[in-house]
Protein backbone atom coordinates (compact mmCIF):
# COMPACT_ATOMS: atom_id res chain seq x y z
CA UNK A 1 0.00 0.00 0.00
CA UNK A 2 1.28 3.53 -0.90
CA UNK A 3 -0.30 6.90 -0.26
CA UNK A 4 -0.37 8.80 -3.59
CA UNK A 5 -1.03 12.83 -3.54
CA UNK A 6 -3.07 13.71 -7.03
CA UNK A 7 -4.38 16.70 -8.50
CA UNK A 8 -6.89 17.81 -10.32
CA UNK A 9 -8.74 14.75 -9.16
CA UNK A 10 -12.59 15.22 -9.59
CA UNK A 11 -12.51 14.37 -13.39
CA UNK A 12 -10.26 13.17 -16.37
CA UNK A 13 -7.23 11.34 -15.72
CA UNK A 14 -7.12 12.67 -12.18
CA UNK A 15 -10.49 10.90 -11.58
CA UNK A 16 -9.50 7.83 -13.47
CA UNK A 17 -5.90 7.77 -11.54
CA UNK A 18 -7.68 8.26 -7.89
CA UNK A 19 -9.87 4.90 -9.11
CA UNK A 20 -7.18 2.87 -10.54
CA UNK A 21 -5.66 3.49 -7.17
CA UNK A 22 -7.69 3.32 -4.80
CA UNK A 23 -8.51 -0.19 -6.46
CA UNK A 24 -5.40 -1.69 -5.95
CA UNK A 25 -5.61 -1.00 -2.29
CA UNK A 26 -3.61 2.51 -1.92
CA UNK A 27 -4.38 5.38 0.03
CA UNK A 28 -5.11 8.25 -1.74
CA UNK A 29 -5.00 12.33 -1.51
CA UNK A 30 -7.30 13.36 -3.96
CA UNK A 31 -7.34 17.23 -4.46
CA UNK A 32 -9.71 19.44 -6.63
CA UNK A 33 -10.69 23.05 -6.76
CA UNK A 34 -14.04 21.61 -5.19
CA UNK A 35 -13.15 18.39 -2.70
CA UNK A 36 -16.90 17.69 -2.73
CA UNK A 37 -16.40 17.00 -6.87
CA UNK A 38 -14.57 14.46 -5.30
CA UNK A 39 -16.48 12.97 -3.01
CA UNK A 40 -19.31 12.79 -5.78
CA UNK A 41 -17.44 10.77 -8.13
CA UNK A 42 -16.51 8.24 -5.40
CA UNK A 43 -19.73 7.87 -3.24
CA UNK A 44 -18.65 4.16 -2.38
CA UNK A 45 -15.14 5.10 -1.24
CA UNK A 46 -14.04 3.96 2.13
CA UNK A 47 -11.31 5.95 4.26
CA UNK A 48 -8.40 5.32 2.08
CA UNK A 49 -9.53 8.46 -0.12
CA UNK A 50 -9.03 11.88 1.57
CA UNK A 51 -10.29 14.54 -0.72
CA UNK A 52 -9.07 17.85 -0.15
CA UNK A 53 -9.98 21.29 -1.55
CA UNK A 54 -6.64 22.48 -3.72
CA UNK A 55 -6.04 25.62 -5.70
CA UNK A 56 -2.99 24.45 -7.15
CA UNK A 57 -1.63 28.07 -7.57
CA UNK A 58 -2.17 28.91 -3.95
CA UNK A 59 1.00 28.34 -1.96
CA UNK A 60 -0.93 28.55 1.21
CA UNK A 61 -3.25 25.95 -0.14
CA UNK A 62 -0.85 23.68 -1.51
CA UNK A 63 1.12 23.79 2.12
CA UNK A 64 -1.99 23.06 4.04
CA UNK A 65 -2.69 20.13 1.69
CA UNK A 66 0.42 18.87 1.62
CA UNK A 67 0.39 19.07 6.00
CA UNK A 68 -2.82 17.72 6.15
CA UNK A 69 -2.20 14.24 3.87
CA UNK A 70 1.04 13.60 6.26
CA UNK A 71 -0.70 14.44 8.97
CA UNK A 72 -4.21 11.51 7.97
CA UNK A 73 -1.85 8.96 6.55
CA UNK A 74 1.52 9.61 7.26
CA UNK A 75 3.39 10.70 4.10
CA UNK A 76 3.65 10.87 0.62
CA UNK A 77 4.96 8.20 -1.54
CA UNK A 78 3.41 9.04 -5.06
CA UNK A 79 2.70 12.44 -6.48
CA UNK A 80 0.96 12.93 -9.80
CA UNK A 81 0.76 16.51 -11.21
CA UNK A 82 -2.30 15.84 -13.11
CA UNK A 83 -3.89 18.99 -12.72
CA UNK A 84 -3.75 21.81 -15.92
CA UNK A 85 -5.17 24.11 -18.43
CA UNK A 86 -5.37 24.19 -22.49
CA UNK A 87 -5.00 27.08 -24.28
CA UNK A 88 -6.11 26.84 -28.38
CA UNK A 89 -4.87 29.37 -30.72
CA UNK A 90 -2.03 31.00 -32.62
CA UNK A 91 1.07 31.62 -30.16
CA UNK A 92 0.81 35.56 -31.70
CA UNK A 93 -2.82 35.36 -30.85
CA UNK A 94 -2.21 34.65 -27.33
CA UNK A 95 -2.82 37.71 -24.80
CA UNK A 96 -0.28 38.25 -21.90
CA UNK A 97 -2.99 37.51 -19.64
CA UNK A 98 -3.25 33.96 -20.53
CA UNK A 99 -0.29 32.86 -21.13
CA UNK A 100 0.83 33.93 -17.65
CA UNK A 101 -2.62 32.19 -16.57
CA UNK A 102 -1.95 28.85 -18.19
CA UNK A 103 1.94 28.75 -16.92
CA UNK A 104 1.13 29.70 -13.67
CA UNK A 105 -1.19 26.14 -13.98
CA UNK A 106 1.27 23.97 -15.77
CA UNK A 107 4.62 25.25 -15.22
CA UNK A 108 4.41 27.32 -11.65
CA UNK A 109 2.02 24.79 -9.82
CA UNK A 110 3.99 21.40 -10.43
CA UNK A 111 6.68 23.08 -9.30
CA UNK A 112 5.38 24.59 -6.05
CA UNK A 113 3.72 21.26 -5.27
CA UNK A 114 7.12 19.36 -5.70
CA UNK A 115 8.57 21.77 -3.19
CA UNK A 116 6.32 21.14 -0.26
CA UNK A 117 6.30 17.36 -1.45
CA UNK A 118 9.67 16.33 -1.90
CA UNK A 119 11.37 17.27 1.46
CA UNK A 120 8.64 14.51 3.02
CA UNK A 121 9.92 11.78 0.30
CA UNK A 122 13.65 12.66 0.84
CA UNK A 123 13.24 12.43 4.59
CA UNK A 124 12.40 8.94 3.59
CA UNK A 125 14.86 8.52 0.73
CA UNK A 126 11.96 7.12 -1.48
CA UNK A 127 9.01 7.73 -3.30
CA UNK A 128 8.20 8.75 -7.12
CA UNK A 129 6.80 12.27 -8.71
CA UNK A 130 5.15 11.56 -11.76
CA UNK A 131 4.08 14.81 -13.88
CA UNK A 132 1.89 14.85 -16.50
CA UNK A 133 2.71 16.14 -19.51
CA UNK A 134 1.69 15.53 -23.02
CA UNK A 135 2.84 14.16 -26.49
CA UNK A 136 2.83 18.36 -27.01
CA UNK A 137 5.39 18.34 -24.62
CA UNK A 138 7.48 16.36 -27.27
CA UNK A 139 6.36 17.71 -30.13
CA UNK A 140 4.48 20.98 -30.65
CA UNK A 141 1.79 21.56 -32.75
CA UNK A 142 0.56 24.39 -34.64
CA UNK A 143 -2.99 26.39 -33.11
CA UNK A 144 -1.33 24.90 -29.52
CA UNK A 145 2.13 26.51 -29.48
CA UNK A 146 1.77 28.07 -26.32
CA UNK A 147 0.34 24.96 -24.28
CA UNK A 148 2.93 22.89 -25.67
CA UNK A 149 5.60 25.25 -24.66
CA UNK A 150 4.36 24.77 -21.01
CA UNK A 151 4.86 21.26 -21.54
CA UNK A 152 7.91 21.57 -22.87
CA UNK A 153 8.95 23.83 -19.60
CA UNK A 154 7.42 20.79 -17.67
CA UNK A 155 9.39 18.07 -18.80
CA UNK A 156 12.81 20.01 -19.13
CA UNK A 157 12.80 20.37 -15.33
CA UNK A 158 11.13 17.42 -14.85
CA UNK A 159 14.26 15.47 -16.85
CA UNK A 160 16.87 17.02 -14.86
CA UNK A 161 14.71 16.60 -11.68
CA UNK A 162 15.41 13.15 -12.33
CA UNK A 163 18.88 12.83 -12.30
CA UNK A 164 19.16 15.12 -9.11
CA UNK A 165 17.01 12.95 -6.93
CA UNK A 166 17.96 9.63 -8.13
CA UNK A 167 20.84 9.37 -6.09
CA UNK A 168 18.52 10.59 -2.95
CA UNK A 169 16.17 7.40 -3.79
CA UNK A 170 13.59 9.09 -5.32
CA UNK A 171 12.05 8.70 -9.35
CA UNK A 172 10.95 11.17 -11.17
CA UNK A 173 9.51 10.88 -14.52
CA UNK A 174 7.31 12.42 -17.53
CA UNK A 175 3.67 11.01 -19.42
CA UNK A 176 3.13 11.62 -22.50
CA UNK A 177 -0.33 11.05 -23.30
CA UNK A 178 -2.23 11.70 -26.57
CA UNK A 179 -5.61 12.41 -27.19
CA UNK A 180 -7.71 10.60 -24.95
CA UNK A 181 -11.18 11.20 -24.47
CA UNK A 182 -11.18 13.04 -21.01
CA UNK A 183 -13.16 16.79 -20.79
CA UNK A 184 -9.72 18.48 -21.89
CA UNK A 185 -11.05 20.13 -24.86
CA UNK A 186 -13.90 21.19 -22.78
CA UNK A 187 -14.30 25.00 -21.93
CA UNK A 188 -13.85 23.79 -18.63
CA UNK A 189 -10.08 22.69 -19.52
CA UNK A 190 -9.14 24.81 -22.99
CA UNK A 191 -9.36 28.16 -23.11
CA UNK A 192 -9.75 29.77 -26.74
CA UNK A 193 -7.66 32.71 -27.74
CA UNK A 194 -9.85 35.53 -29.88
CA UNK A 195 -8.56 35.12 -33.45
CA UNK A 196 -6.71 36.92 -36.04
CA UNK A 197 -8.19 37.19 -39.40
CA UNK A 198 -5.35 36.01 -41.18
CA UNK A 199 -5.21 32.72 -39.50
CA UNK A 200 -8.61 32.21 -40.02
CA UNK A 201 -8.41 30.81 -43.39
CA UNK A 202 -5.29 28.68 -43.06
CA UNK A 203 -4.11 25.77 -40.64
CA UNK A 204 -4.92 27.26 -37.70
CA UNK A 205 -8.40 28.07 -38.50
CA UNK A 206 -8.59 23.94 -39.58
CA UNK A 207 -6.65 23.19 -35.99
CA UNK A 208 -10.14 25.12 -34.24
CA UNK A 209 -12.57 23.48 -36.21
CA UNK A 210 -10.88 19.97 -35.91
CA UNK A 211 -10.59 20.57 -32.15
CA UNK A 212 -14.11 20.88 -32.18
CA UNK A 213 -15.49 18.16 -33.68
CA UNK A 214 -12.90 15.96 -31.85
CA UNK A 215 -14.29 16.54 -28.69
CA UNK A 216 -15.34 13.28 -27.00
CA UNK A 217 -14.01 11.24 -30.11
CA UNK A 218 -10.13 11.06 -29.45
CA UNK A 219 -8.91 7.57 -29.72
CA UNK A 220 -7.29 7.17 -25.93
CA UNK A 221 -9.32 5.26 -23.24
CA UNK A 222 -8.68 7.17 -20.00
CA UNK A 223 -9.19 4.21 -17.90
CA UNK A 224 -6.49 2.07 -19.81
CA UNK A 225 -4.00 5.18 -19.68
CA UNK A 226 -4.89 5.39 -15.59
CA UNK A 227 -4.15 1.73 -15.32
CA UNK A 228 -0.73 1.86 -17.21
CA UNK A 229 0.55 4.86 -15.33
CA UNK A 230 -0.04 3.19 -12.06
CA UNK A 231 1.62 -0.31 -13.69
CA UNK A 232 4.91 1.74 -14.27
CA UNK A 233 4.28 3.42 -10.26
CA UNK A 234 3.69 0.09 -8.96
CA UNK A 235 6.43 -1.58 -10.73
CA UNK A 236 9.19 0.38 -9.02
CA UNK A 237 11.11 1.12 -12.42
CA UNK A 238 8.97 4.38 -13.42
CA UNK A 239 10.73 5.43 -16.70
CA UNK A 240 12.01 8.88 -17.81
CA UNK A 241 8.95 8.75 -19.97
CA UNK A 242 5.93 7.37 -20.26
CA UNK A 243 3.79 7.09 -23.83
CA UNK A 244 0.57 6.46 -23.65
CA UNK A 245 -1.53 6.18 -27.24
CA UNK A 246 -0.86 5.18 -30.50
CA UNK A 247 -0.82 8.98 -32.02
CA UNK A 248 1.48 9.86 -29.06
CA UNK A 249 4.00 7.23 -30.88
CA UNK A 250 3.54 8.28 -34.49
CA UNK A 251 4.38 11.96 -33.12
CA UNK A 252 6.99 10.61 -31.21
CA UNK A 253 8.46 9.19 -33.96
CA UNK A 254 8.21 11.03 -36.70
CA UNK A 255 10.08 13.76 -34.60
CA UNK A 256 12.93 11.78 -33.57
CA UNK A 257 13.13 10.48 -37.41
CA UNK A 258 13.10 14.56 -38.24
CA UNK A 259 16.18 15.74 -35.78
CA UNK A 260 18.31 12.16 -36.36
CA UNK A 261 17.85 13.29 -39.96
CA UNK A 262 19.16 16.61 -39.34
CA UNK A 263 21.57 15.85 -36.89
CA UNK A 264 23.20 14.15 -39.84
CA UNK A 265 22.78 16.69 -42.44
CA UNK A 266 23.83 19.21 -39.99
CA UNK A 267 27.13 17.00 -38.51
CA UNK A 268 29.77 18.72 -40.47
CA UNK A 269 29.05 22.31 -39.66
CA UNK A 270 28.08 21.47 -36.18
CA UNK A 271 31.18 20.38 -35.44
CA UNK A 272 33.33 23.03 -37.76
CA UNK A 273 31.93 25.35 -34.74
CA UNK A 274 34.52 24.55 -32.04
CA UNK A 275 37.55 25.89 -31.01
CA UNK A 276 40.53 24.54 -32.67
Amino acid sequence: MSIWFITGASRGFGAELTRAALDRGHQVVATARNAQQVLDRFPEADDNLMPIALDVTDAGQITIAVAAAVAQFGGIDVLINNAGRGLLGAVEEATESEIRSIYEVNVFAPLAIMRAVLPVMRKNSSGTVVNISSVGGFASALGFGVYCSTKFALEGYTEALRDELAPLGVTAGIVEPGYFRTDFLDGTSLAVSAGIADYESGPVGDVRETAAGANHRQPGDPVKGAESIVDAVDSGEFPARLFLGSDTLSAVGAKVDAVSAELVRQKVTAASTDLA
